[in-house]
């Protein structure tokens, strides 16, 4: 069974709502109808006229309220908080916020920044988490590599130029996201470089060498190792060779790219050269919101309101 169709199972088993706050775009309308016979989520479609009814002027009130509270500090007035209130990307996450919906997927009609601004004014990051990431989730046709062919990259969407701080932060959520998205009982953590052990000696692969002793800090348990080349990080012959003894090297399962640039080209190499599948999920907020590509299908959605299902579990 592919991995989307085990999220969706998994997703049925214990139902989620999930808001949906593009409730007017019709792909997220016949998502949201897909959603809902399929027992895969009970979909929250939100509009500005179901927002604004009379019928719903306390819990608008209520959660203009909340806002008020939460930004206060940052200039926010109460007035401004009315509106921001009524806005259903914002209305979404102040219902999350609250425990009225479990999670919240957005994107079709919205960019990355227009969902994630409300997302960490409101739901803001997990505790102990110091920034939101994304992950890729990658079914490669060579079952070989990885989890039986599933690999969790990151970070391919967020951050452009993570600090050493902020990579050991996103190793330690990807590998939270391979375990709880993928059922990967065991991830396996390479931080990537372009040395392997000491092979090169730049600034860039400190970064990485430091970001491993960090992240080995925050969790001690996790089977994390690097600096790694990708060869020696998925390569059971090389990994050996170039990494001896390393409880990662030829078997990762998990691989953190040292910036953005790599990150993307990497999981679009997989995609487009190698026939992966891959699709990305946000990791590091107190509670599960994804984003959407703007070109995504109607199935692209039910996918990813699974994905989130499941992070809300």
């Amino acid at each position: 069974m592919k991995l989307v169709e085990r999220m969706k199972a998994a997703a049925r088993a214990d139902v989620k709502r999930i808001v949906l706050p593009e409730g007017d775009e019709p792909r997220t309308v016949k998502a949201a109808v897909i959603l809902k016979d399929e027992g895969i989520a009970e979909p929250i479609l939100l509009t500005k006229a179901l927002i604004e009814a009379p019928s719903n002027a306390a819990r608008l009130a209520s959660y203009a309220a909340t806002l008020y509270e939460l930004r206060k500090a940052k200039g926010l007035t109460e007035e401004k908080a009315a509106a921001l209130a009524a806005d259903p990307m914002y209305y979404g996450m102040l219902a999350v916020k609250a425990g009225e919906a479990d999670g919240l997927v957005s994107g079709a009609i919205h960019s990355t920044g227009d969902m994630l601004r409300p997302a960490l004014q409101v739901i803001r990051t997990a505790p102990g988490m110091k920034l939101v990431s994304s992950s890729f989730l990658v079914e490669c046709p060579n079952r070989s590599v990885g989890e039986e062919g599933l690999l969790v990259l990151a970070d391919g969407v967020v951050n452009p130029c993570p600090t050493a701080e902020e990579l050991a932060h996103i190793a330690v959520a990807t590998a939270e996201t391979a375990r709880k998205l993928c059922g990967v009982e065991e991830p396996r953590v390479a931080m990537l470089s372009f040395s392997t052990k000491g092979s090169a000696e730049h600034a860039l692969v400190e970064k990485v060498r430091e970001a491993t002793a960090i992240a080995k800090g925050l969790a001690p348990a996790l089977l994390i190792d690097g600096e790694l080349q990708l060869d020696a990080a998925l390569v059971p012959e090389v990994g050996a060779l170039k990494a001896p003894g390393s409880p990662v090297a030829g078997r990762a399962n998990v691989l953190v790219f040292p910036d953005l640039q790599s990150g993307n080209i990497g999981y679009k190499i997989a995609q487009r050269l190698g026939g992966a599948s891959c699709f990305a999920v946000l990791q590091g907020l107190a509670r599960p919101c994804n984003d959407l590509s703007r070109g995504c299908s109607v199935e692209d959605i039910v996918n990813t309101v699974a994905a989130t299902a499941l992070q809300a579990r």
